[in-house]
């Protein structure tokens, strides 16, 4: 097969993505090559999946060894490595019980059950779930109505009724929101808003989010999809605020590449689910689980979480140093390797160009460059990254 014919649209596959005309064929640490032999250094990781970049030495070996031993088994019966996961999992965060599944739109979709059922089991017939602007939870229906982007909702009406919208970051209107209202069971966010631009919760909020659901008795549910596992210089983004939630839906960084969801939760939310309330046919699989373990071991012995957030810090100060004073660039914001730059000009074009540089990165909510590189990336490859992009940015704004 030609490397064009790769690259081409395919009439058998459903076309759902703006692709870019590059089919990848291998990786090595930060480094992938495409069927063509050109060599990328990716700052996109899969859109922060791979944690641990690719072809990791310790974790391919892992998962070999497993796929010889048993890729799947349902869950009829007991798969020993969730239960090594799930209290891996407890252990990092302070709660108590944990649901596998298969990805971010399962794990949130899974949590807004979770609510419910905790307004029904309180009596309350209609329950209504706290959600914010410019969220993005997934795409099934239930998490399309809690997202908060109309493009994304845009020909699927009618949405699921029993959201509250409010801004981030304002405790007054989310008072305001739910003043009075004996329906609401939930807040639901993310701690870094990831699609709608790395939009940073801040602390404090947080803290005043806690201190609300605890005086009204809601659950406080934190979707860490993508700025969890580490990527902030944390295990989960909300720890720098100190605060421990209810509901944490996890996905993405999880299994390093391997598709694994989960919902992990607090002694409130930890026995609302019961036999028959909820499950999943590949959820918590013999081969998802153990890319989990592995995961998270390798990330312990590596000193992954400090080099997240080192070298994140080295990455955006050689950013913000390369973009100071440059007209047209608004924020750059993020935590860790988790890093958004906000243009005033929708930068679409951004993406291709850097590909076409050897740089692999996404553009999100139409006027942010993002980048979330895996974890182990060097202080060298983030000055190559900022080597290759602030040219890129500046000719952009000069256009």
């Amino acid at each position: 097969m030609t490397a064009a014919s790769h690259t081409a649209a395919s009439p058998h596959v459903m076309n759902t993505y703006g692709r870019l005309p590059i089919a990848m064929s291998h990786g090595r640490g930060c480094r992938v090559w495409d069927v063509n032999g050109k060599e990328y250094l990716d700052a996109l990781a899969g859109i922060a999946v791979n944690t641990l970049g690719h072809a990791h030495p310790k974790l391919v070996p892992a998962l070999q060894d497993q796929v010889a031993k048993m890729i799947h088994c349902c869950n009829y019966y007991h798969v020993p490595d969730q239960e090594n996961l799930a209290r891996l999992l407890v252990e990092r965060s302070g709660m108590s019980n944990v649901f596998f599944c298969n990805s971010g739109l399962e794990a949130n979709e899974a949590a807004l059950k979770l609510a419910r059922k905790y307004g029904h089991d309180k009596g309350i017939e209609r329950p209504e779930i706290v959600v914010y602007e410019k969220a993005f939870h997934g795409r099934s229906i239930a998490t399309l109505s809690a997202t908060g982007n109309p493009k994304v909702q845009a020909g699927f009406g009618p949405l699921v009724e029993g959201f509250v919208r409010v801004p981030v970051n304002d405790i007054e209107s989310l008072k305001k929101a739910t003043e009075g209202n004996p329906n609401v069971v939930a807040v639901f966010f993310e701690t870094i808003q990831g699609e709608g631009g790395i939009n940073p919760m801040r602390a404090e909020y947080l803290r005043q989010v806690r201190a609300l659901c605890d005086e009204r008795d809601w659950l406080m549910m934190i979707d860490e999809v993508q700025c969890g596992m580490g990527r902030t210089g944390k295990w989960f983004a909300h720890q720098w605020a100190g605060i421990v939630p209810d509901v944490m839906p996890l996905a993405k960084g999880l299994g390093s590449g391997v598709p694994v969801g989960a919902v992990v939760a607090g002694p409130k939310a930890a026995n609302i689910f019961q036999p028959g309330n909820h499950g999943t046919t590949f959820g918590g699989n013999p081969l998802a689980m153990r890319a989990g373990v592995e995961t998270i071991r390798i990330m312990e012995e590596d000193g992954l979480l400090a080099n997240a957030e080192r070298v994140g810090a080295h990455l955006k100060a050689a950013l913000e140093k390369g973009l100071a004073g440059q007209a047209g660039v608004k924020e750059i914001r993020g935590q860790g390797l988790m890093i958004g730059i906000e243009l005033a000009k929708p930068c679409g074009v951004i993406t291709q160009r850097a590909a076409d540089a050897g740089l692999l990165l996404s553009v999100t909510a139409d006027t942010v460059v993002r980048l979330v590189p895996p974890l182990i990336m060097t202080t060298a490859e983030a000055d190559e990254v900022a080597a290759i992009l602030l040219p890129i940015i500046h000719a952009f704004l000069a256009e």
